[in-house]
């Protein structure tokens, strides 16, 4: 197995034809057998996975080079999202542009070579696959729950958070899905499911999405100005699903097809 082949059996789970910029192979490598695999795999994790035997590692979240620095770039697939539930092209583009600007500034003066250039010295093939995962996250929870309620037009918040309850992942989880604006008994109308693209888009996309009819978003985070301002907006509701665990779905589906290729796959780092 080579990084390229574990690369594009991601991308095709994913539906996409290329990394997008927060998804690339730092070290490539070739003969590849043991995969170590983890939510952050940082440097202390590349020495765990010489220690161990591997022979290559993969992140989630980007650590390295052009998978940190351009980060920002790949927020803009939000656009399309959001046009998706009826909000207008123009105006999902300059509710988003802040954020993603926001993003570059900081992603901008990180140190991207920290971690790459430790796997090179140690010769240790190593990549990270972010929004790809994200995407069969996304799908997947948003078709659940679409399916799950399509015919309870009074779903309540805490309805959601049950069914929610039900995937493998969330019950593993310490971090359970909560409501984080809202209350349990609360309608949740319009579901959106709102896990790939980046990060979060911030208040002023939540609030395109509530405009535009949405009742209830489930994301995996939401920052504190992000809930206050929602809440003061008083329109729609919040649900954080959990971070790990959703990031986790995906990469349950991907860590999946690789071993049916024939690769061993070791999850550690959030991995639930």
């Amino acid at each position: 197995m080579t990084t390229r082949r574990l690369m594009d059996i991601a991308l095709a789970l994913a539906g996409l034809e290329k990394e997008p910029h927060d998804t690339v192979i730092s070290v490539a490598g070739e003969g590849i057998e043991k995969v170590l695999i983890g939510i952050d795999m940082d440097t202390p994790e590349l020495l765990l996975a010489e220690k161990l035997g591997y022979d290559c590692v993969v992140s989630h979240h980007p650590k390295a080079d052009s998978g940190s620095m351009d980060f920002h770039k790949v927020m803009n697939v939000q656009i399309d999202k959001m046009v998706e539930f009826g909000v207008p092209i123009n105006k999902a583009q300059k509710k988003l542009r802040k954020k993603v600007a926001d993003v570059d500034l900081g992603s901008h003066v990180g140190n991207y070579d920290r971690t790459s250039s430790a796997a090179r010295l140690m010769n240790m093939p190593y990549m990270n696959i972010h929004l790809p995962a994200d995407i069969l996250t996304e799908n997947f929870v948003q078709e659940y729950l679409d399916t799950k309620f399509e015919k309870q037009p009074k779903t309540t918040l805490q309805d959601i958070c049950d069914a929610l309850n039900e995937i493998e992942e969330y019950q593993k989880s310490l971090a359970k899905p909560v409501i984080r604006v809202g209350g349990a008994g609360d309608y949740a109308g319009k579901i959106a499911v709102l896990m790939a693209g980046g990060t979060n888009g911030g208040a002023e996309v939540f609030k395109s999405y509530f405009e535009a009819g949405v009742g209830t978003i489930i994301c995996m985070h939401v920052p504190g100005d992000v809930k206050k301002a929602v809440e003061e907006q008083g329109i729609g509701n919040v649900i954080v699903a959990g971070h790990m665990s959703s990031d986790s779905i995906g990469l349950n589906m991907i860590i999946k097809e690789w071993e049916k290729a024939g690769v061993e796959v070791t999850k550690m780092s959030g991995i639930v």
